[in-house]
């Protein structure tokens, strides 16, 4: 059956099925195939993409503006003093204006309702680029990345290292759900996901064949993984939180001990990044390696650029095949 997602938001990855997301990679592979034969696109062409930004990011903000320049859109960026969003303006009234000039809009922030009201007012696609809740994009770009290591996703186990209740714990683990991969989370009990998200994944899993583990002994998390992921242990605007989340967080860094413990030579690892795996950030400074080790980020089982990459292609898809 034809997928057609044209007129389509997407604002969290367990609205989209096995098959919208089986169509999205395959798409974005096509299309990254087609960037590196320098085959100029135009299935973007006349149209106008709003990117709003409450918070900052390189790979997102990059990622968005070239993929709509690759194939011939415009792209706009608003950043948190270029808007009223939700301060001298409602959000349903930035979204009604918006969608009157724009196409398209992309929204990178804190609350997940905010992204939700942009798509319900604005009467044109809306792109989640990040929220407490969900990160969407992400994802597609992780999944396209094990898909070209492996050849496949299904019955692939992923292992989520670290806070598992997150924006990119949620979203994997029901991204791995849709996919019927094997998602398996090394955290502290109190750093898994909501109860409520894990019942949706073990829900979705039921028709997909998924497996969903959650489990605080990280060696016990990682045994069998084809590939370990890892996000920074205090997401953005929880800085305070640093020193805590270090002290919680230390047995569930990603060092060649952990890798050697997945039991497979050919396991990858992956991080939505920045990273903090040296002494080269402000941030970092003083604390040494986080969540990752300079070692295994530096190392070949590393697959982090790639998957940076990906974002651009990804995100290429996702408006490709919402807007062309």
């Amino acid at each position: 059956m034809p997928i057609n997602m044209k007129g389509k938001s997407l604002l969290t990855i367990e609205q989209l099925s096995m098959e919208e997301m089986d169509y999205l990679l395959d798409l974005a592979s096509t299309l990254k195939n087609k960037k590196k034969a320098g085959i100029k696109g135009n299935l973007l062409e006349g149209k106008n993409v709003a990117l709003l930004f409450e918070k900052p990011s390189t790979r997102t903000r990059c990622a968005f503006t070239v993929a709509c320049i690759d194939e011939g859109a415009h792209p706009e960026y608003l950043g948190k003093g270029d808007i009223q969003l939700g301060k001298k303006e409602t959000v349903a009234d930035t979204a009604r204006v918006l969608g009157r000039m724009f196409d398209g809009i992309e929204f990178r922030g804190f609350k997940q309702k905010t992204v939700d009201d942009l798509a319900k007012y604005s009467g044109v696609p809306v792109w989640n680029g990040l929220t407490d809740y969900s990160h969407p994009t992400q994802i597609l770009a992780d999944f396209l990345t094990i898909k070209e290591h492996f050849g496949y996703l299904k019955g692939i186990k992923l292992t989520y290292m670290g806070d598992a209740r997150n924006n990119m714990g949620n979203s994997l683990i029901l991204g791995c759900a849709i996919m019927g991969m094997h998602f398996s989370a090394g955290a502290p009990r109190q750093l898994w996901p909501e109860e409520s998200v894990v019942a949706q994944a073990k829900e979705i899993a039921k028709e997909t064949g998924s497996i969903i583990e959650l489990c605080d002994d990280p060696k016990k998390a990682v045994k069998g993984a084809d590939a370990i992921y890892t996000d920074v242990w205090a997401s953005m605007g929880e800085e305070s939180k640093m020193q805590e989340r270090i002290n919680l967080l230390k047995p569930y860094q990603v060092n060649m001990d952990l890798i050697k413990a997945t039991g497979k030579e050919d396991v990858i690892f992956l991080h939505c990044l920045p990273a903090f795996h040296n002494d080269d950030t402000d941030m970092s400074k003083n604390i040494g390696e986080m969540e990752v080790t300079d070692e295994v980020f530096e190392s070949k089982y590393s697959k982090v650029f790639d998957e940076a990459e990906n974002r651009m292609h990804t995100i290429k898809a996702i408006m490709v095949a919402t807007l062309a």
